[in-house]
């Protein structure tokens, strides 16, 4: 057969895939859109709302009980909380409602684009069909699921620590003088800021447009990027499609970041201690934005409107002040002095399909960790080191700190077991179950996993560096799962022994402080708590199956023995 003929076919082939996924698609969106719809956007509003009262006291005896602030700054924060409790109330509720909508009609629409990258004739077909309907509703009950966790667990957990953090012994006082000054920049940011990063990203949007659908319709053309791979060019065509759809969603980022932004005005009336800096940042991060956006769409470099400075120095990162309700695009944009991006996909020279596959996905790393969890939580009860009570301890606790066994020790146990295995045979990065090995060149590109995987790699450089011995370790997996239990510790005689020499057992206990500190980090992230407690609950059921297996060898002991 002539290759034009095979290349006829195969356009004929994606063009119908691409029909058939849109019809079915769409179809799926309009059954199952409604119905996962509501779920999400009833459960987040009923969420928001029902703990809204909670909130605002936890907020406002934080703030009251800090020592990290003096009193001035307390009362101004105070005087300006009904106007973040409002933006927090509007926002979220806008934003549940947006989330619910796009999440109810057009995951179905992507999953059926999906099932083309299965390679079997038959289960494509299955996953055509099937992928996208029940799934979606589970998940829209995920969404709910994991808000809550964020809002009922983890926004305390964060309170708590702010309030027990130590005093800083170089914060400056505000004088009672700046109080009207932060609040009254605090509004004029919102006044200015919010219309003109508005205009902006509308003004700007065409462009962002037309030069979207010339970017992915070369790669097409040239089959790049995205259109490397056949399986792949019925989801990027979904992608040139539903474009608009992404630049109205940039749009919409755009002016939800500028909440932040403008707000920032006051903090930078304290930081400086004066108010015409605080005006000069009001007016300074319009043509920050301006100048960025023009970065990302390729455009002059460069503003023509107005940059006054408003800062004396230059300030570290670690004095910012970033707030807790924004993106982790929003906050870096805030420490680094400019304004957010307008989060849009990037528009220069995508990476093939195949070589983002080679990566190490972040699905593949959770999964394995809670593998590698579940199976030291089992060495555990196997020796009798934790027991089911801390396992329903922990499932019937209210916060983390009722039962740090299981919510912090296990994971940091079965981390320093990773880390250890790592030194062991000499990766570069870490080496997990199934002989996976994640490390700086194929770790997934995620602004999240870099918080956490940098961190551990340089601890697993300090242990590696002191040389521990093999007591040493033994100790050293006492004090991570067992924290500051001595009881415990001394209880579990697993051969370990803390050093004489006081320098080395402070590295030994340095290194446990600082595992414990990531997994307490970890821990606040809501998926995280959701599938720690399916892991618990596993544990759970191989701790009961163990006492009745046990039991029935012992009455099959005791009957033999009377039979003799």
């Amino acid at each position: 057969m002539s290759p034009y003929v095979d290349y006829l076919l195969e356009i004929l082939y994606l063009v119908f895939a691409f029909c058939s996924a849109l019809f079915l698609g769409a179809l799926k969106g309009v059954l199952v859109g409604p119905v996962a719809s509501m779920i999400l956007i009833l459960g987040n509003v009923g969420v928001i709302l029902g703990m809204f009262p909670a909130h605002a006291w936890w907020t406002i005896y934080t703030i009251i009980k800090i020592d990290r602030i003096d009193i001035p700054l307390k009362v101004a924060i105070l005087l300006g909380l009904p106007v973040l409790f409002n933006i927090w109330l509007g926002l979220s509720l806008a934003g549940s409602v947006l989330v619910g909508v796009g999440y109810g009609f057009f995951i179905p629409w992507v999953s059926s684009f999906e099932a083309f990258r299965h390679d079997n004739n038959a289960n494509k077909f299955h996953h055509f069909l099937v992928d996208g309907t029940w799934g979606t509703i589970k998940g829209s009950c995920t969404v709910v699921r994991d808000f809550s966790d964020l809002c009922y667990h983890s926004y305390p957990l964060y309170l708590k620590e702010w309030r027990e953090s130590p005093a800083l012994s170089d914060v400056q006082p505000l004088r009672l003088v700046h109080i009207p000054a932060c609040i009254l920049v605090g509004v004029m940011g919102l006044v200015v800021d919010i219309p003109l990063y508005t205009a902006i990203a509308i003004a700007k949007s065409p462009y962002m447009l037309v030069k979207g659908w010339f970017r992915l319709i070369h790669d097409l053309v040239s089959r790049e990027g995205p259109f490397l791979e056949t399986a792949c060019i019925p989801i990027a065509g979904l992608v040139i499609l539903m474009w608009p759809l992404i630049v109205i969603g940039s749009i919409l980022m755009a002016v939800f970041s500028s909440f932040f932004i403008a707000l920032y005005g006051s903090v930078v009336v304290y930081q400086e201690r004066s108010f015409w800096r605080g005006i000069a940042y009001v007016v300074a991060m319009v043509a920050e934005f301006d100048e960025y956006t023009n970065d990302w769409l390729y455009l002059r470099e460069g503003t023509i409107l107005p940059k006054p400075m408003y800062r004396k120095r230059k300030s570290s990162p670690s004095s910012e002040y970033t707030g807790g309700d924004q993106s982790p695009a929003t906050k870096m944009s805030i420490v680094s002095g400019e304004a957010p991006a307008m989060l849009v996909p990037s528009l220069a020279l995508s990476r093939s399909v195949q070589e983002t596959l080679q990566e190490v996905k972040m699905v593949q790393i959770g999964a394995n960790l809670i593998r590698n969890c579940e199976m030291r939580g089992k060495e555990l009860l196997d020796g009798n080191v934790i027991t089911a009570a801390d396992l329903y301890e922990w499932l019937n606790s209210k916060s983390e700190g009722d039962a740090t066994v299981v919510g912090i020790g296990l994971p940091c146990y079965s981390l320093l077991h990773t880390i250890l295995h790592s030194i062991k045979y000499g990766s570069d990065g870490l080496l997990m179950l199934d002989n996976i090995e994640l490390n700086y060149l194929n770790r997934p590109k995620d602004k999240l996993l870099d918080l956490f995987f940098g961190p551990v790699m340089v601890l697993k450089e300090q242990i590696r560096g002191i040389k521990l011995g093999e007591g040493e370790v033994k100790f050293l997996q006492k004090v991570v799962l067992f924290g500051s239990n001595a009881e415990r510790i001394l209880a579990w005689d697993n051969g370990g022994f803390e050093p004489l020499d006081a320098l080395r057992a402070a590295q030994i206990r340095g290194i446990s402080r600082r595992m414990i500190g990531m997994i307490r980090g970890v821990s606040k992230l809501p998926t995280y708590r959701r599938r720690y407690r399916h892991l618990v609950k596993a544990l759970v059921s191989y701790s009961v199956d163990k006492e009745d297996s046990c039991q029935s060898t012992s009455g099959q002991s005791e009957a033999s023995f009377e039979l003799a």
